[in-house]
């Protein structure tokens, strides 16, 4: 049975520590990891960054309970995450902090942020903020899905743009 350990944001006090971890900023609000009972079964959110720095992260509608879109964090698009209740990740693209919605105008209120297990997985429980997810134009970046058969083909399930990325990107 797997467990998943929630962080609310209504009046949530952070407490700060000092954890000497090269991929973890000076302060976090994050425990050290320590056993595994500590890390599935107490209140302590201990994140399991990959050998990248990264953690998968997982955006769905609050709403509707749809996928929006899969991108990943480090220590530090967490914390600010944590900080100011809008979805912040790592571009591995671009090798920076991405805030999503600045460029678009298109943010992610955090109402949410759920763990796995053995916490090396998150997904945020998100309220999308202006017309879409995707950098396409659409809703989610789940738009399509797999068909199976020989060779599996991909189906779209949502066609029609919600924005002309074009004119928001400046492409």
């Amino acid at each position: 049975m797997h467990r998943s350990t929630r962080i609310r944001f209504s009046g949530l006090n952070l407490r700060l520590q000092n954890l000497q971890s090269a991929s973890m900023p000076a302060t976090t609000p994050f425990s050290e990891r320590k056993d595994k009972a500590q890390i599935e079964e107490s209140t302590d959110f201990t994140p399991k960054f990959d050998s990248e720095g990264l953690i998968p992260a997982m955006a769905i509608d609050a709403t509707t309970k749809e996928p929006l879109m899969l991108a990943y964090m480090n220590a530090e698009s967490l914390k600010l995450t944590l900080e100011i209740g809008e979805a912040v990740y790592w571009s591995r693209s671009r090798s920076e902090i991405w805030h999503k919605g600045k460029t678009s105008g298109h943010t992610q209120k955090i109402l949410e942020i759920r763990t796995d297990c053995d916490q090396d997985a998150l997904v945020l429980v998100v309220e999308q903020i202006g017309a879409g997810a995707c950098h396409t134009g659409r809703d989610s970046c789940f738009y399509r899905k797999v068909e199976p058969g020989s060779p599996a083909a991909l189906k779209f399930t949502q066609t029609a743009l919600s924005f002309d990325p074009n004119a928001v990107y400046k492409r």
